[in-house]
């Protein structure tokens, strides 16, 4: 016991917990996203940045330990009057952060409530400048009137509001039963305009549908008239070919037998031929007439039994070959 009583009341042990003590003052590590503001006998000197940082003991103090990490601040539901006069419970939240801790602690005393305090209110009047339809369709544009106002509002104390969210509007229950018996006809009257132009366009389509049926018949009936027209130009050309060609054949051969026979008459043996083919023909041609009738006229001049009609045909080949000769 004496031992610990003779090393308490030591100057030695004294002196180095008071040089100990002034270094712990002097010594500061400041964590990343944090800034330490320096006070200098009461007056504001410095922020320190992150990481080791020396102040004079007893002459410097830490008057405050700022967070610049962004920071979420719920704000709490609220009545707000639209411009038509209807009331909401409305909450909403709301993002922020320092961005200079020297102003947020000597320029405002508490800058968390103060920025809440600022959103309510700039909420309030966002909503009061709107009718309660436009509340429910523009949030966004709310949203981003409550940002900008609240973003002026705040620089001077070192704050940056980044983001705001309408979280919940909630009308009275008698509002809310309007909404939905005006939600209901709306769907309703929805339904009814999808069915009238479902049954319209349904209409249209068959109508363009039977019309268009109409021109492909009538195209096809055109077509098969065409091909039609086209078949019988071709059969009536192919007839008019086959006949020209018949034609000049039966000429060619006929030609080509007058030839042969014409030859063949000049010869004796071809005058003879000639000359019994004739009275051949004219016996046929006189035992024809026989057979039509019982009356038959001649010239006058030739006999009417057949041997005056063989000798008349001789005569008339011995004509012939003596012109021939």
């Amino acid at each position: 016991m004496d031992y610990l009583l003779d090393f308490a009341t030591s100057p030695l042990v004294w002196v180095a917990v008071i040089i100990l003590f002034t270094i712990k003052q002097s010594v500061h590590f400041v964590p990343q996203n944090r800034g330490f503001v320096i006070y200098t006998m009461g007056k504001y000197s410095k922020t320190l940045s992150a990481g080791i940082n020396f102040i004079v003991p007893f002459i410097q103090t830490v008057a405050a330990d700022r967070n610049l990490k962004e920071q979420s601040i719920d704000i709490m539901s609220q009545s707000a009057i639209t411009k038509d006069n209807i009331t909401l419970e409305i909450d909403g939240i709301l993002f922020m952060k320092v961005v200079d801790a020297a102003a947020a602690t000597n320029n405002i005393t508490d800058y968390k409530l103060s920025v809440t305090q600022l959103a309510m209110t700039t909420m309030r009047n966002a909503i009061g400048s709107l009718e309660l339809d436009d509340c429910f369709q523009n949030r966004d544009a709310i949203n981003a009137q409550i940002l900008q106002a609240m973003t002026e509002a705040t620089q001077p104390w070192g704050v940056m509001v980044t983001r705001y969210e309408i979280k919940d509007i909630s009308p009275p229950q008698s509002i809310r039963e309007d909404m939905e018996k005006q939600m209901t006809a709306e769907r309703e009257k929805r339904s009814v305009i999808l069915t009238a132009e479902g049954v319209k366009t349904s209409a249209i389509t068959e109508a363009e549908g039977l019309k268009r049926a109409r021109v492909l018949d009538a195209e096809a009936a055109k077509a098969e008239q065409v091909l039609a027209a086209q078949a019988l130009k071709e059969a009536q050309i192919l007839e008019a070919e086959g006949k020209a060609t018949a034609i000049k054949l039966v000429a060619e051969a006929e030609s080509e037998a007058l030839a042969v026979v014409g030859k063949t008459a000049a010869t004796k043996e071809g005058a003879k031929a000639v000359t019994l083919s004739l009275a051949q023909d004219a016996i046929a041609a006189h035992q024809a007439i026989a057979k039509e009738g019982t009356i038959v006229l001649s010239d006058g001049k030739t006999s009417d039994n057949i041997s005056s009609t063989v000798a008349q045909a001789i005569a008339v080949s011995g004509s012939l070959n003596s012109h021939n000769v």
